[in-house]
């Protein structure tokens, strides 16, 4: 652990360890570059790939949309909080509040 520290220290200024735009929907365009490039700095100072890196590595080429979420689960919740509005409209006890 003490010389993962000691490496750590010597490679700060390494381009790996400044990466913005890296993960989501905003992807920089040379995301693949950053990818490779982090995996090259931990590498170098004999850190093992983590299993979050590994799945980022192996899967580059995902299709755009995959990471955005749909509103339709907020409609839902919106919906049936609707519903509870209209049922308990007007009655009012404290186990409500529960």
């Amino acid at each position: 652990m003490k010389s993962f520290k000691k490496n750590c220290q010597k490679q700060k200024k390494q381009p790996g360890w400044h990466s913005n735009h890296f993960l989501g929907n905003k992807k920089a365009e040379n995301y693949e570059d950053l990818v490779g490039d982090t995996l090259k700095c931990f590498r170098v100072i004999g850190c093992n790939i983590s299993l979050k890196l590994r799945v980022l590595d192996s899967h580059l080429n995902f299709p755009q949309n995959l990471g955005r979420i749909s509103d339709e689960h907020g409609e839902r919740f919106h919906q049936c909080i609707s519903m509870f509005e209209k049922r308990f409209s007007g009655r009012w006890n404290r186990s409500m509040l529960a």
